[in-house]
């Protein structure tokens, strides 16, 4: 397979691992092409019989000095840290952009790379001066607020992987998962089953503050009641004790584990022996990246939303094959930022501003992690599935949506 996209990096050699639509009906057919796209470079790179390593097309050598005059190319600039201590998943958005560059075919986009590691003033800089219409990236919420200083005077968007709605809007659209919206789907799932009466363990610290800041609206919303919510530091000692004063205010049918996966492991025996043997046990989407829940016996039969892991997987499998190690999860964001560009692209002029307009139209997306679609605010909205986790496995009770 070669690139039909030209792809860069500024600042570093290239590594080797680690619709728009305004109706259901359109989003479908685009939802179709995406997997159809997905699968076929799946079957290009997986053989029949199992997974085997194979070596990467390479891609351009790195440029130095500026990018060649370009006509017929839409220039995109990749902001992830490439060096440094978040080397790991800036590379694996990076082996993600490339994937879907390969597998969508697209002939008119050139990517470049810019490590943030090395400063997110210069890299953000350096793209804008290269004539990069979109920003894609970057990862932390403090370097998207540094890229938008000089990216929206340029008149150029971005598309950040960060889920810190504070920098969101302004031509900063946010690409990360928002955890109040698990949160939402989750309460909500809860209540239609009949759980009127809930209760919450929540870190000390900001996450925890908006987790309960989400519950209590979720579940006014919804027309249930909120009985308790109890903070905890993440050590064991605190921990328990949050545990015992669960039952101050009364009984409960649901109590939100607001933390990551191994929290909750640590947390939910403590639950059942101080303060309810039978209250559901519910999560965020913290817990899709934690497969060892299935192990733990005190996590049977607790609920979480998240995204659907369908077409991840599969990506997982070519990303491994491709590259030889597993992906980092938030990694499906990069290829998701590809296939929205390609789609957009399509009636996109080269050499005129990225048509931002596109991005907030009601009908969305579709994309690894499935359906989702901005708000005027910048803020995606992500069509959420509920898994319940069972002696060894995780099972789809309640499907994401196909649309909006």
């Amino acid at each position: 397979m070669t690139v039909m996209a030209d792809k860069r990096t500024i600042g570093q050699a290239e590594t080797q691992p680690a619709e728009t639509q305004s109706s259901r009906g359109r989003l479908a057919r685009w939802a179709g092409m995406a997997a159809l796209v997905f699968l076929a470079g799946c079957q290009s790179i997986v053989p029949r019989g199992g997974e085997r390593t194979t070596t990467p097309t390479a891609p351009p050598p790195p440029v130095s000095g500026q990018l060649p005059t370009d006509q017929t190319h839409h220039r995109i600039a990749l902001l992830v840290p490439l060096t440094g201590k978040n080397a790991g998943v800036g590379q694996s958005l990076a082996n993600a952009t490339t994937m879907a560059l390969l597998d969508t075919k697209a002939q008119n986009i050139r990517m470049t790379n810019y490590d943030t590691a090395k400063g997110i003033t210069a890299a953000a800089r350096k793209a804008i001066a290269d004539g990069n219409k979109l920003i894609i990236g970057p990862l932390l919420s403090d370097n998207v607020v540094a890229t938008a200083n000089i990216a929206r005077p340029a008149g150029v968007p971005i598309l950040s992987f960060s889920n810190d709605a504070g920098v969101a809007g302004n031509n900063v659209f946010l690409l990360g998962h928002i955890p109040a919206q698990s949160i939402n789907r989750i309460v909500t799932y809860a209540k239609g089953r009949g759980m009127d009466r809930f209760a919450a363990l929540v870190p000390n610290g900001v996450y925890g503050q908006r987790a309960s800041s989400t519950l209590l609206k979720s579940v006014k919303d919804a027309g249930g009641t909120v009985v308790t919510i109890q903070n905890f530091n993440r050590d064991s000692a605190s921990v328990e004790a949050a545990t015992k004063r669960l039952n101050q205010n009364g009984e409960y049918d649901a109590i939100l584990l607001a933390d990551n996966g191994a929290m909750a492991i640590r947390a939910a025996p403590m639950i059942r022996k101080n303060a309810s043997e039978k209250a559901k046990i519910l999560g965020t989407d913290l817990w899709n990246t934690s497969s060892n829940l299935a192990g733990a016996p005190s996590m049977r039969g607790a609920w979480f939303a998240s995204v659907a892991d369908g077409l991840y997987s599969q990506y997982a499998t070519k990303y491994r094959s491709r590259y030889g190690r597993a992906p980092f999860r938030l990694s499906s964001l990069g290829y998701d930022s590809v296939l929205l560009t390609v789609k957009v692209a399509q009636n996109w002029r080269v050499g005129t501003p990225f048509p931002i307009n596109q991005l907030t139209d009601s009908g969305g997306f579709i994309g690894l992690d499935g359906v989702f679609r901005f708000r005027r605010n910048g803020i995606s909205e992500r069509a959420l599935e509920v898994q319940e986790i069972r002696s060894g496995s995780f099972a789809v009770i309640d499907a994401a949506p196909k649309g909006f």
